[in-house]
């Protein structure tokens, strides 16, 4: 019996355009490959940082392309974070809490609710503590909540970044990948820019060419900058060209469709499967982006978990985010739609005991 992983949160194989990248990767190369295929600067490849200087409406200086965005907060953190508090949403993406703590951060959680983050909870510990660091938060799609900040609370985040001179750090991979709703504006687009802002072409294109970018203030972007040249001599700009010769060939818009249309499948037949087979996990039910985030009052996810593993299906408990012991991410971005009933089938058979 093969697992069925409910915890993978990447694109099922079929979302990447893999011709259309191979053709663009040798367009690129014989377009500029002299210039690719070179030692090129710290912030990436001039022709995409001007594309994205445009899109987000700054000098090209204050864009910064990374190896994915984790490594672009890598970069932020060793900057801003040790001995320092930051803010997270509870529960908030794993991978960024440990870069913290292991930095010597220290990392405050604030209150979240079905909406995302407590504006009042984050104005409560701004006005009682030192000032912090920064503000880390995903407000569209949260990883791993799958929620989305309405528009009032926006605004008064963006309000209270003024008040307090609170560096604000909006991470959005997963705003694009929308199935249903109207998009919001941004964090980044309400404060006129002043926030700093960071996403990726990993869910929309291919997590596989690691390129991702970041929207900082000018003097940031200057230290990270410092930071980035004394860590690597170049940034892998062939990964870099061939996005911008996808975007510059017109090829994003229809790529993304079909991310949608996939991926929103799998998200209505997991929902559907739950509802069926598993009526004791309360979960949310997101417009967009790749996790469910549900809940079993009175249930141990970590014994859930090991239960799960023996019968073939694995999900990621959502203790390993700081939510409560009864909570659990399900990825619905890599299954296939067969394999989405047949793991929540398993899910289900495990429950009644890890709950007894």
């Amino acid at each position: 019996m093969s697992m069925i992983s409910f915890a993978r949160g990447v694109p099922a194989p079929e979302c990447l355009p893999v011709e259309a990248l191979a053709e663009c990767a040798r367009s690129a190369l014989l377009r500029d490959g002299k210039t690719i295929l070179s030692y090129g600067p710290s912030p990436g490849y001039g022709p995409l940082r001007a594309r994205l200087a445009e899109q987000h409406g700054v000098d090209q200086s204050r864009i910064f392309l990374t190896n994915g965005s984790l490594q672009g907060f890598v970069f932020l953190a060793q900057r801003l974070a040790p001995g320092k508090r930051v803010l997270v949403e509870s529960p908030s993406y794993d991978r960024p809490l440990k870069i913290l703590h292991e930095l010597g951060a220290d990392v405050v959680a604030i209150d979240c609710d079905e909406d995302g983050l407590d504006p009042d909870a984050l104005e409560r510990s701004l006005a009682e503590g030192e000032a912090p660091a920064f503000l880390y938060l995903i407000p569209t799609f949260q990883n791993p909540s799958g929620r989305t900040l309405p528009l009032d609370r926006r605004r008064r985040v963006v309000e209270l970044a003024e008040q307090y001179d609170l560096l604000v750090l909006e991470d959005d991979p997963y705003g694009l990948v929308r199935y249903e709703g109207e998009p919001l504006p941004s964090l980044f687009e309400l404060s006129g820019g002043r926030t700093a802002y960071s996403s990726s072409y990993s869910k929309t294109i291919s997590p596989g060419l690691r390129v991702g970018w970041f929207v900082f203030p000018d003097e940031l972007a200057r230290r990270i900058e410092a930071t980035a040249t004394a860590t690597y001599i170049t940034p892998v700009q062939l990964g870099q060209a061939t996005v911008d010769e996808f975007l510059g060939q017109g090829l994003f818009d229809a790529n993304l469709a079909r991310v949608r249309s996939l991926l929103g499948a799998r998200r209505d037949k997991m929902l559907a499967a739950l509802d069926r087979d598993l009526p004791e996990l309360t979960v949310n039910r997101p417009e967009g982006g790749y996790f469910l985030w549900g809940e079993i009052e009175g249930a141990d996810a970590g014994e859930l978990l090991v239960r799960c593993e023996e019968a073939g299906v694995t999900f990621v408990q959502g203790t390993d985010f700081g939510g409560p012991a009864g909570s659990l991410r399900l990825a619905f971005s890599f299954v296939s739609l067969d394999e989405i009933d047949e793991g929540v089938a398993r899910l289900a058979a495990a429950l009644p005991a890890a709950t007894a």
